[in-house]
Order: C-alpha cells, then sequence, then structure tokens
C-alpha cells in the first residue's frame, strides 16, 4: 500500500536522477548531441523540418550506441508516453515525438517534461497513486507508483548514457568531431 513515505522515497529518488541529468544536460551544445560516438550508432535523422529518431528493431550491441541525440529523444519520447497514459492518452507512439532540434530546445523540452512530471506525483491521491491502471505503459496493469520507481531508473539510466558519451566526445580528436 502507497503511503507518505513511499512517495517520499520516490520523490527522493527522483530528485537525485534529475540531478544527474541535469549535470550532464547543463552546457551540452547541439554539435554534441549530433555527434556519432561510433558506426554504426543510433541517432536522429532530418525528415523536412522534423527530427525523426532511429527505431531499432533489436536492443543487441551490434546496433551500435545511441548519439546523445537519440537518448534526449528518448527521455522525451517514454516520458511524454508514460504521462500522457497516466492522463489516460494512450496513442502516443514514437512518430508522435521529435527531436527537439537543438540542446536548448532538449533543456526546455525535458524540464517541461519534469514539471509535468513531479505536478503528477504530487497531485495523485494515494488511492490513484496505487491502484494498478489497465493502460499503464511501460508496465501493463501497474500501479503509478510502480511506473513512476520505473521512470526513476529509465531516467537516471538515459542520463548516465549522456554523460558517458559527453566523456568520449570531450576525449575524442578534433578530426572526429566533424
Amino acid at each position: 500500500m502507497t503511503d507518505s513515505r513511499t512517495r517520499t522515497l520516490l520523490l527522493a529518488q527522483f530528485d537525485m536522477a534529475w540531478a544527474l541529468a541535469q549535470y550532464h544536460l547543463q552546457g551540452l551544445t547541439t554539435q554534441e548531441c549530433l555527434w556519432a560516438p561510433a558506426e554504426p550508432c543510433i541517432h536522429v535523422r532530418r525528415d523536412g523540418d522534423t527530427w525523426r529518431a532511429d527505431w531499432p528493431e533489436t536492443e543487441g550491441y551490434e546496433i551500435g550506441p545511441p548519439s546523445i541525440a537519440w537518448t534526449t529523444w528518448h527521455i522525451c519520447f517514454w516520458w511524454t508516453k508514460a504521462i500522457a497514459h497516466m492522463e489516460g492518452n494512450v496513442s502516443i507512439d514514437a512518430r508522435d515525438v521529435p527531436w527537439p532540434g537543438d540542446a536548448d530546445r532538449v533543456r526546455a523540452t525535458v524540464q517541461s517534461l519534469h514539471d509535468r512530471w513531479r505536478a503528477l506525483i504530487e497531485g495523485t491521491d494515494d488511492a490513484g497513486f496505487q491502484r494498478p491502471r489497465e493502460n499503464s505503459w511501460p508496465l501493463p496493469q501497474s500501479s503509478f507508483d510502480s511506473i513512476a520507481a520505473w521512470l526513476n531508473v529509465e531516467l537516471m539510466k538515459n542520463a548516465a548514457e549522456i554523460g558517458v558519451v559527453r566523456f568520449l566526445y570531450a576525449v575524442s580528436s578534433p578530426s572526429r568531431k566533424m
């Protein structure tokens, strides 16, 4: 059963994951976002005026690492989808969420998602927080507190991935940064 201690713990974990995400997003440049850390690489591609993300058929190592652009798109995608599902909109898919287009818009979009998610957590009563939701995503039939725990882990993982690629970019040769 969810109580105020569970919510407090989940929010504390969320704040830790958020602090790491902010650390790696601070000072991030569009050039870093668009840098391919390897070939092959999961990336974003321009489709007219919109940036679309690759959608790999597998999560095998052979597909290569994601770029920061892809990882930041992934954050925007899963967070948008999780919020939409908590609000009752189950129709969001990957094509509905383009990459924001540059580092400044990434930061603004991720901040907006953070604020919306925190408001949902704080604004949901205990009964709503523990009630299994038929259309919950990514964990079907799960309660909001379970989705919040998943989101904390996903945010921490994606923040770490951004950090690793930023470290690689910082030490790569100038000719690799093109």
